[in-house]
């Protein structure tokens, strides 16, 4: 079940496939930051557009930021290829392998500056990196080792709607099997799940990763209910992860970001899933900001509650695990700018009508008014970190396409041995 209508991608004019892309020569992109009071979709065919769009947040979630810069450098190389100059690589850059390659290297670097906590950014360039590397080495022409990095980038966005769904799957039967082994559940029921973020349509390449296990609960008839946190200070959660989660048709309700704990204390939850930015070989996971603190409230559920501890679930491809970071100490946390703390952006409403008619408000208008507002007192300063890690000692299983990977006996994750074994 794909989420209907939703998709951070499209090809304009055809199909959003590989033969599509290469046929237009370019990508488009819902602007995020106007969902989901407007719609509009924005070409990007350069790199300096795929950057823009990282890093201003009109494109987010760490599959769909290496999907973007990935088919970014592969829309200049299609120009390129017709020996015509692209926007960051002039003919020049064909004169031979090597100046290819150069030049290539210094628009990856570039690219990866746009948003450095997420890996799926580096996986993605280094494989491009990569690919361009060993092209040369075989003694490829600079035209033979352009074509193969764009089959190379459009590889990166193509794979990540396939692997998505088996994620979706993957988790949906491991927290199933979960609480049916451990007696939480009786074989059949249906379950209460809670997120954070948006992990579904809107930030992958398709279906999404801890969205996905939500869909693919839904899809099975085992969803009760979805509780979702409003995710400040960008309000990921309450502008698309609520888009997304009625274009499912699930029961579900937005969580105030403060209200995370009474919701544990007064609600049956048996999972909070969360996609992950990067996750350390012992399972240290680097996630939008607050996951940290709603997997502690899993951990340790108020005397009053009816769950016993929450299993937390987190939810990625492979591609997001650094198995060169031993843990997650040395993720670098990206840092937003203040304002983005001080602000909020929305429709302009009537406020007496919405109180007037307990809080409907016409969905058919056309031509709403979308403004960002000042929350706080003027030059007010804000720390503003865009994500924390959440050790793995909280984490209960990490689902990737090949399986789930659960904690060894030192109460970490040993994922080099997980991934070396194909999973399970």
């Amino acid at each position: 079940m794909a989420v209907a209508g939703l998709s951070a991608f499209r090809v304009a004019g055809g199909e959003s496939t590989p033969a599509g892309f290469e046929a237009a020569g370019s990508i488009e992109i819902i602007d995020q930051l106007l969902l989901p009071h407007a719609t509009r979709w924005e070409t990007v065919a350069t790199i300096d557009e795929a950057f823009d769009a990282i890093k201003t947040m009109k494109i987010r979630g760490a599959p769909a930021i290496a999907s973007l810069a990935a088919l970014g450098i592969a829309s200049e190389l299609l120009v390129l290829l017709t020996h015509k100059p692209a926007a960051s690589f002039p003919l020049s850059t064909l004169s031979s392998p090597a100046a290819f390659l150069t030049h290539l290297l210094t628009r990856t670097a570039y690219l990866l500056t746009s948003r450095p906590t997420a890996v799926n950014l580096l996986e993605a360039l280094t494989r491009i990196e990569t690919a361009a590397r060993k092209a040369v080495d075989e003694g490829a022409t600079a035209e033979q080792v352009a074509r193969r990095v764009i089959d190379v980038a459009v590889q990166v966005w193509s794979e990540d709607k396939e692997r998505n769904k088996r994620i979706g799957d993957n988790g949906a039967s491991w927290i199933l099997e979960k609480l049916e082994r451990e007696g939480t559940i009786k074989q059949g029921d249906k379950i209460c799940v809670l997120t954070v973020c948006n992990t579904g349509s809107l930030a992958t390449s398709g279906y999404g990763t801890a969205l996905g296990v939500i869909a693919s609960l839904q899809e099975q008839g085992r969803l009760e209910h979805a509780y979702y946190a409003q995710t400040g200070p960008y309000q990921q959660g309450a502008r698309l992860t609520s888009m997304e989660l009625a274009s499912l048709g699930t029961n579900n309700t937005m969580v105030c970001d403060t209200a995370i704990g009474a919701l544990i204390a007064e609600k049956r939850v048996h999972l909070f899933v969360a996609g992950a930015d990067r996750i350390a070989a012992n399972g240290d996971t680097a996630n939008k900001i607050s996951t940290y603190q709603i997997s502690l409230l899993c951990s340790s559920p108020h005397p009053f509650s009816p769950n016993p501890p929450i299993p937390v679930l987190i939810a990625a491809p492979i591609t997001t695990l650094d198995l060169n970071m031993t843990s997650g100490r040395s993720i670098v946390i990206e840092q937003r700018p203040s304002w983005e703390a001080c602000t909020v952006r929305g429709r302009v409403v009537d406020v007496d009508a919405m109180a007037r008619s307990g809080g409907v408000v016409d969905e058919t208008a056309q031509n709403v008014d979308v403004q960002t507002v000042l929350v706080t007192p003027p030059n007010t300063r804000a720390w503003n970190p865009a994500f924390d890690v959440t050790p793995a000692s909280l984490i209960a299983g990490i689902v990737t396409e090949v399986g789930v990977a659960t904690r060894v006996a030192t109460g970490e994750y040993d994922l080099k041995s997980f991934v070396a074994k194909g999973g399970n």
